[in-house]
């Protein structure tokens, strides 16, 4: 008997080792297991006018939330550019022998936000002083750097270099201004990094000596006056905007019973925003009857509105989806559903609220009126 407990606990015990071993290493390579080239040319083509910035100023965790918070932002993808080797690693980026840099891409809408009003963000995030590094992280693999991508861009960012120059705040300003090239993004782990791994982040950060410089040179100047979305909301403001329905799934990750909610089967034109902050999640465009009884789209409106975060339910894991400024459960996204993404993003009516396309204009949304032109 005493033997058949001395081999159990041997077992045990090298489960548990294996096990560990099998987590560290799938964590490793979710960190780094290639990155995909991004076409970002021809973003505006679909009739949404939306363009592009791209900027390095660092670990692009870091770069992420203060663009992701501005209204006009669509979406930003933390990614490698700058060099010669495709579809890096993070390993291979983070070695400094691809040439390549971590930066940020940004899809903006410039009806609601310029250029010039990003770069005044970009300038208060980084050490211009710094040619080697940012903060923390050595090696040109996280030097700062503007990406133009055309003639426009480029002499928007030379004039914004030569203000701040002309401001004396900085000794020096070095940060070069290079146009782009690929634009690969980077691993599933390191987007919205700060979201779905926020005390690691928050660990980073405070240790990293950012906020201290930005302080420091910025004191009182660091934030830009820009419409932006509230880094939180309080609960009691919350509960007091929303049923007790709509609480519980937006708060309490509740589920709502299906085929009994409101807009299941609601075909009308518009689009559906999230009930707290207002921001806009998903278009009637990309809706159909999934057959699951929960409204369900094929993808979201703005990207950048929505995070995805691992969700166990019992033995069963789960892609839970959030809004990225609200941060309420919205629902989840399966890979069953139609051309062309494949995706069933299917969520819960009582997170949402219907703007018809008739109201668009007037409650603030006239910007993505152009996705019910008629061709």
């Amino acid at each position: 008997m005493k033997k058949w407990w001395k081999y159990s606990i041997i077992v045990v015990v090298l489960l548990a080792i294996g096990w560990g071993v099998y987590a560290y290493i799938s964590h490793q390579n979710e960190k780094s297991n290639g990155s995909e080239n991004i076409i970002y040319q021809n973003v505006g083509d679909d009739g949404s006018g939306q363009e592009v910035a791209i900027f390095a100023g660092g670990c692009f965790w870091c770069m992420e939330p203060p663009f992701e918070k501005l209204k006009g932002v669509n979406d930003v993808i933390s990614g490698y550019t700058g060099g010669t080797t495709r579809n890096p690693t993070y390993d291979e980026v983070s070695s400094g022998n691809t040439g390549n840099q971590e930066a940020v891409l940004i899809k903006y809408d410039p009806k609601v936000i310029s250029y010039k009003q990003l770069l005044d963000v970009f300038w208060r995030q980084i050490d211009p002083t710094d040619a080697q590094g940012q903060f923390v992280d050595r090696g040109t693999q996280y030097g700062a750097s503007i990406f133009y991508v055309n003639a426009e861009q480029k002499a928007e960012a030379q004039a914004s270099k030569k203000a701040l120059i002309a401001t004396d705040r900085f000794s020096e300003v070095v940060t070069p201004i290079k146009a782009s090239s690929a634009f690969y993004q980077a691993e599933t782990y390191h987007q919205d990094y700060y979201k779905k791994h926020a005390k690691s982040y928050k660990f980073y950060r405070n240790g990293s000596g950012r906020d201290s410089f930005l302080d420091k040179h910025w004191g009182k100047d660091r934030e830009v006056s820009l419409p932006s979305y509230p880094e939180s909301y309080s609960q009691a403001d919350i509960k007091a905007k929303l049923t007790d329905e709509q609480y519980r799934v937006t708060q309490q990750n509740q589920t709502e019973t299906a085929f009994q909610n409101k807009y299941d089967k609601n075909k009308a034109e518009g689009i559906y925003v999230d009930l707290v902050s207002g921001e806009p999640l998903f278009s009637s465009t990309d809706k159909y009857d999934s057959g699951t009884g929960w409204p369900s789209f094929t993808k979201p409106l703005v990207p950048n509105n929505v995070y995805e975060k691992e969700d166990d339910f019992l033995v069963q894991k789960r892609t839970e989806i959030r809004s990225k400024h609200a941060d309420s459960h919205l629902g989840h996204v399966f890979s069953d559903g139609p051309q062309p993404t494949h995706l069933r993003y299917c969520m819960n009516s009582a997170a949402l609220q219907f703007i018809p396309k008739k109201e668009m204009a007037e409650k603030g949304y006239g910007n993505f009126l152009y996705l019910f032109n008629k061709k």
